[in-house]
């Protein structure tokens, strides 16, 4: 694992569109392993790999409080599938914009597919901290 630089606005290639990954390998694997040491050293919740210079569909999480253990998570290709009527605002940050904290309105609620590392797929309801977080990083 290494830690990787976290590009800062207005780095264009923040604005890149990422492609999807076609092959959970040892590529893939090794980002992963450096985003979540990135993104906890930071600190923070979430982190796109666009974030880290790579224009990969591949974002880890971990929306764990401070006083609970880690709950790391990978979402490899992820996409909403649907998404609720109902909104929320959340106050929001992002590593790529130090310092900057802002109310953004969301979907309350988001259904989410994705692909694990093992290649499985996975759909699932979020709400929550969870649906505000994934709509961020994708």
């Amino acid at each position: 694992m290494a830690l990787r630089d976290i590009l800062l606005l207005p780095d264009k290639r923040l604005r890149l569109v990422s492609e999807p990954v076609t092959a959970v390998d040892d590529e893939i694997r090794t980002l992963v392993a450096d985003m979540f040491e990135t993104m906890y050293d930071a600190p923070g919740i979430g982190l796109a790999a666009i974030q880290v210079g790579v224009a990969k569909r591949v974002v880890t999480m971990d929306i764990s409080r401070k006083d609970e253990e880690k709950r790391p998570r990978v979402f490899i290709n992820p996409e909403i599938v649907w998404s609720s009527d109902e909104t929320n605002v959340y106050e929001e940050g992002c590593l790529s914009i130090p310092e900057v904290h802002e109310d953004v309105e969301r979907p309350e609620r988001v259904r989410v597919r994705w692909t694990d590392l093992d290649g499985q797929a996975h759909e699932e309801m979020a709400d929550g901290l969870f649906a505000t977080c994934i709509q961020h990083e994708i």
